[in-house]
């Protein structure tokens, strides 16, 4: 898949000296996801043959599958969840691999989605849905795309935040985002939470309604990350830089303009990439929604890629938040050593000689506050209190 027709011929001179990767060729993995976009314009776009870099895409059909094939070695990168990540490292559902996070691929831009029954039956807002758990009868099914992932966790929190216990009031599977509308109309499911272009897909076919964004939870969260083991950042230093350095290139290349947006979601639309319609991957991707309710609006924090290197920055805060929240439903039996972890996993030192080298800014600080949509403020401190200070918890 990788379009060799525009190697570079200067080659540049630095490939050939002490900074040429290590390894030139990579198998990046990657899931049918619109936030796939920044690898695969890296892999096809000609942003990585100037670092002396080949990447050839691989895409995988479960997040389960794509963690098995980095930890084999089959693939040496990945798209992965930031969640995932971390789960893996801390052997969350499967033995411990120390795991390392290159740089943040994307923001925003997930969806939580209820069925067309439910909306026949008036469940269209969360006060409802709220109302229709609390009746009793048979438990909801809601799906979430992989146990530690980032998707799991916006569920939780976002039932959480509406008095609903995601672990007692409702029930969960894991499902592979491609397969949730067909899950939806299977009656299998009750509702998703996923990437896109699936939620949008589920609104266009009437399958359905999204009910909340991701964004709507924590307005610029983090999500996909570029993943690597740790072994593998370590044995390879400056194929993992060469790496971050293409991707950041081209991460910056579809947030330039509105016509590279467009130009991104033609590309991933293909069957080697996202293989979907058009027509549900480019709305949302230019920020553009419809909710399957009659509403339609241009969201402030629609999902993207760069923002100045605000998305890439692998900022400590945002994975000790992942820990956390292990902490709040169980996953994680005691409190571990938050700071500690995150500073292992989240390559800081490394993003930043990429940032720097491409004339990025990179923040003088790899802590940043938020606040979620229960009004609590998040900014890295206290990780221990913080998790312990949820009234819905496991």
């Amino acid at each position: 898949m990788t379009d060799t027709n525009n190697t570079r011929s200067d080659a540049l001179a630095w490939v050939a000296g002490s900074d040429a990767p290590e390894k030139s060729a990579l198998n990046l993995g990657f899931m049918a996801l619109t936030d796939s976009a920044s690898l695969i314009v890296a892999a096809t776009q000609g942003f990585a043959q100037p670092y002396g870099l080949t990447l050839n895409l691989q895409r995988q059909a479960s997040w389960a599958g794509l963690r098995d094939r980095l930890l084999s070695g089959e693939l040496d990168a990945a798209q992965m969840l930031y969640g995932q990540v971390y789960g893996i490292d801390q052997g969350l559902g499967g033995p411990a691999t120390e795991m390392a996070i290159l740089m943040g691929l994307c923001q925003n831009g997930q969806a939580i989605n209820l069925s067309q029954p439910l909306k026949q039956a008036g469940v269209t807002s969360a006060e409802a849905l709220a109302a229709r758990v609390r009746q009793g009868g048979a438990k909801l099914t809601f799906a979430q795309t992989f146990p530690t992932g980032t998707h799991a966790m916006w569920l939780y929190y976002w039932l959480a935040a509406q008095g609903i216990h995601p672990l007692e009031d409702v029930s969960t599977v894991v499902v592979p985002p491609s397969q949730m509308v067909a899950h939806l109309r299977a009656a299998r499911i009750d509702g998703f939470c996923a990437g896109g272009p699936w939620g949008a897909l589920a609104v266009e076919e009437d399958q359905g309604f999204t009910l909340a964004t991701s964004q709507d939870i924590w307005a610029d969260h983090p999500e996909k990350v570029l993943g690597v083991t740790r072994e593998f950042a370590e044995q390879y230093p400056n194929t993992a830089r060469a790496l971050t350095m293409a991707v950041l290139e081209a991460s910056r290349f579809i947030d330039e303009s509105e016509e590279n947006k467009r130009g991104t979601a033609q590309l991933i639309s293909g069957s080697d990439y996202v293989d979907a319609p058009l027509s549900a991957i480019q709305p949302r991707f230019l920020g553009q929604y419809e909710d399957g309710l009659g509403h339609a609006w241009l969201d402030a924090h629609p999902l993207r890629f760069f923002a100045g290197g605000e998305v890439n920055m692998p900022w400590l805060s945002d994975g000790i938040w992942f820990l956390t929240q292990f902490r709040r439903w169980g996953l994680l039996k005691d409190d571990p050593d938050y700071a500690a972890v995150a500073a292992q996993v989240n390559q800081t030192k490394l993003y930043s000689e990429a940032a720097s080298a491409l004339g990025l800014a990179v923040p003088s600080s790899p802590l940043r506050a938020s606040t979620l949509i229960d009004g609590k403020v998040w900014d890295g401190s206290n990780p221990a209190a913080y998790a312990a200070s949820f009234a819905i918890k496991a």
